[in-house]
């Protein structure tokens, strides 16, 4: 499904949903949209060119990391080009003219209802049930004319799908954050020394070996925002290691790299970019 537009941006979901809005936010309103059901799918698209960017949702402030993606855009062999942190705000909604008294189920994705059970315990009357996504729900309430039944997602999807909403921010911990990452093929140019970079080492578990690659990293001004290692399948007892870091010094960040390939292993860099504050 593709929406009309000049740039042709692939996300995870349907419009309305939180990947839509930083597509939006990011691109400007008149960009296409290619939606997918999965992050594999989403990934493919940009690699065959189908494509021209991707919007993909890479961790959140109280859910971690989403290890899989790391994967996922590292087989692909595709870039970042660039970070944008999205507050993430949760609302109920239903069809118009219905209250909270009316409704009696409410799906969603499993964490927008994890992070939403306390709103709901004032309303004991209405079941929750997992969905696959939050904007599909508001999707299908909207298509199928569905009373009673009300979804959690974005005021997006509720413009969007012709929704009303009946009670806004109803997430429990106010300041939640998505890092969505733009992803491209080519690797991309900058007009601007970037200072952050996210990267992969590939290092043998020996001991001492992480302690003090992280030793070295810190002393080339190397500040690590995140870490998750992953088994490499092919090679027993090596592990790969997800990076992202804030460069202090870039001549600093380019001789630890130099370092690091000499002394620890295989380095992959999957984009240099600007660092944007949450």
């Amino acid at each position: 499904m593709q929406e009309k537009g000049n740039l042709i941006i692939a996300i995870q979901g349907v419009p309305g949903s939180f990947h839509h809005l930083v597509a939006q936010n990011y691109f400007g309103e008149d960009i296409s949209l290619g939606v997918f059901h999965t992050f594999e799918e989403v990934a493919k698209s940009v690699g065959s060119q189908e494509s021209d960017f991707a919007v993909m949702a890479i961790e959140n402030s109280i859910a971690g990391a989403i290890l899989p993606n790391y994967d996922i855009i590292d087989r692909h062999g595709l870039y970042i080009k660039d970070e944008y942190y999205l507050p993430i705000s949760h609302n109920l909604m239903a069809l118009p003219g219905q209250k909270i008294s009316e409704i009696a189920q409410v799906r969603s994705h499993p964490m927008a209802l994890l992070q939403c059970k306390p709103f709901f315990s004032q309303y004991p009357h209405i079941q929750l049930l997992d969905d696959t996504d939050t904007a599909y729900v508001a999707k299908v309430i909207a298509e199928e004319a569905k009373k009673g039944v009300g979804a959690i997602a974005s005021s997006k999807a509720a413009d969007y799908y012709g929704l009303e909403i009946l009670a806004s921010d109803i997430q429990t911990v106010k300041s939640n954050f998505t890092r969505f990452i733009i992803l491209q093929k080519e690797k991309p140019e900058f007009s601007e020394i970037p200072d952050k970079v996210s990267l992969k080492i590939t290092i043998q578990n020996q001991k001492g070996t992480l302690a003090k690659l992280l030793t070295l990293m810190s002393e080339h001004e190397l500040d690590l925002t995140k870490i998750q290692s992953l088994p490499v399948i092919s090679k027993p007892w090596e592990y790969a290691f997800f990076i992202d870091t804030i460069i202090g010094r870039y001549d600093l960040y380019q001789e630890a790299i130099l370092r690091i390939q000499q002394s620890f292993g295989e380095v992959k860099i999957f984009g240099e970019y600007k660092h944007m504050k949450s």
